[in-house]
């Protein structure tokens, strides 16, 4: 892998061309043909490109592919790549027993003249890595950075020749993700999805590829829903009211239910909110992932297993500060709601004016970036430490320093923050490390702290080390494998 790494762009395209095996076609539309103009230039592209094309208007690409609403999505791009790839094995039919046949696709919005718009794309790669056998898709969504049009198209012909080269000839899928962004910066491009599947690839969990995005910096924020399947952030939550819970769900416990069950009844009833367009999220963090060794695949796994079987969608990001992510929300939501829930604990550090000494305008900059879009605490109670008393957001004012009072209650009179009203105070003594512990230590008692679903998949799975016997263990092993293999 080390030698793969040092190959340039024209190395990598250079090698596919000089594999007579190899052979397929090129559609690009938007942003030119980029891709394919880099096999051209390497040499010897007549042993790899069967054909080339940009359905540059929309009449002649909806001839050819289809009617639809918008051009650069996803679905646009899988009829792209069905289309081509159905071609190839139909008009080179003495071909099939001997040639490894694949598709490039891409569907790109670049910067326009006035550079008023947001350049991003979808890019997919159907692909055999044997002859005769069904094929495999790998499919990215990139967000372009350049604020120039040429030097963004440069950077989809880079990222373009090194999704195809790696789904080619790197098999290990983290060293094939990381490959993408060879010989290009995350300044210039960001890829914030990423599914690798078919029958070639039965064993890679896309969520640990949506993991490993944030974690090597290819994009701030990912998502995947309750079925495991990753999801682009900005076609979900394109005008769409937001409800986000943020926490460690080691394990999801009865608070974390009741706070968001709580929450999303109040967001429902607020009067600038369309029922139909709430979309809920449960956000883990990398600082809530990261333990003593770092971030735990199999942890990580864990927590989302339980959040999924709960029905719920997750989002992976790089935010630690809630004003950051208020700001990533907020250009895909075009001023529709955001609601953040937080226990009363969280909110006083929002009010901690350390957390922003290294911004110019401090608390006042990222309280205008956090409370001046349209967004809404709903606030948890809990309880004081070391006692039974209530601790709420009423009492949170009155212990605020006295520079911060004023914008504490300017917060509350403008409907920026809301107490969570029918909080279930007899949930609050549960304490997640706590029933972690007893999970762990194999304890009675812990399964009365969280919901049924969560206590059965524990133990049923073996999840967050509760101690099973071996027939237990084998028994989640076979049942993972089967539940893979169906969503395959």
């Amino acid at each position: 892998m080390d030698d793969l790494r040092k190959l340039t762009t024209k190395e990598k395209a250079l090698q596919i061309n000089l594999r007579p095996d190899i052979y397929g076609s090129f559609a690009e539309i938007g942003a030119g043909q980029e891709v394919a103009a880099n096999f051209f230039k390497s040499g010897g592209a007549s042993g790899t490109v069967a054909k080339t094309m940009s359905a540059y208007d929309m009449t002649f690409s909806d001839a050819i592919y289809g009617q639809c609403d918008r051009y650069v999505c996803e679905p646009r791009l899988m009829r792209m790549l069905e289309k081509e790839y159905e071609l190839l094995g139909e008009r080179l039919p003495e071909r099939v027993s001997t040639t490894q046949f694949f598709a490039f696709a891409n569907t790109v919005e670049a910067l326009n003249y006035k550079k008023t718009n947001s350049p991003h794309g979808w890019i997919g790669f159907r692909f055999q890595l044997n002859p005769d056998t069904p094929p495999n898709d790998c499919i990215i969504h990139v967000k372009m950075h350049d604020n120039d049009n040429v030097l963004q198209q440069q950077a989809l012909g880079i990222i373009g020749v090194n999704l195809i080269f790696g789904c080619l000839f790197i098999r290990n899928e983290a060293q094939l993700l990381s490959s993408l962004v060879d010989n290009i910066s995350s300044d210039r491009i960001g890829i914030d999805m990423f599914r690798l599947d078919g029958p070639d690839f039965k064993h890679v969990d896309n969520r640990l590829m949506s993991l490993k995005l944030v974690k090597e910096g290819m994009t701030k924020a990912t998502m995947f829903g309750p079925d495991g399947n990753v999801m682009q952030p900005s076609e979900v939550l394109y005008k769409k009211h937001v409800l986000i819970l943020r926490g460690r769900f080691r394990p999801v416990t009865h608070v974390n239910v009741d706070m968001l069950l709580n929450a999303r009844r109040h967001f429902k009833n607020e009067p600038d909110v369309d029922r139909n367009k709430i979309v809920v999220l449960t956000e883990l963090t990398l600082n809530d992932l990261q333990g003593e060794q770092g971030i735990n695949d199999k942890d990580f796994l864990n927590r989302v297993d339980i959040i999924c079987s709960l029905g719920q969608n997750v989002m992976i990001s790089n935010y630690p500060e809630y004003y950051r992510l208020v700001d990533y929300l907020t250009q895909f939501t075009r001023n529709n709601k955001i609601g953040i829930i937080l226990g009363i604990h969280n909110l006083k550090k929002v009010f901690d004016e350390s957390y922003y000494e290294h911004l110019r305008g401090g608390i006042m900059e990222a309280f205008g970036t956090l409370f001046g879009s349209n967004v809404k605490f709903y606030v948890y109670p809990s309880l004081r430490e070391g006692s039974d008393e209530i601790y709420s957001m009423e009492d949170l004012g009155d212990e605020l320093p006295p520079n911060l009072i004023y914008l504490f209650q300017y917060l509350v009179a403008n409907d920026k923050m809301e107490k969570i009203k029918g909080a279930n105070v007899d949930l609050l003594h549960i304490v997640t490390d706590d029933v972690l512990e007893k999970i762990k230590t194999g304890q009675p008692g812990w399964e009365v702290d969280v919901p049924r679903k969560v206590a059965a998949a524990i133990k049923e799975n073996c999840l967050f080390d509760y101690p099973c016997d071996l027939e237990q263990k084998n028994k989640a092993l076979n049942a993972k494998r089967l539940l893979s293999k169906e969503k395959i």
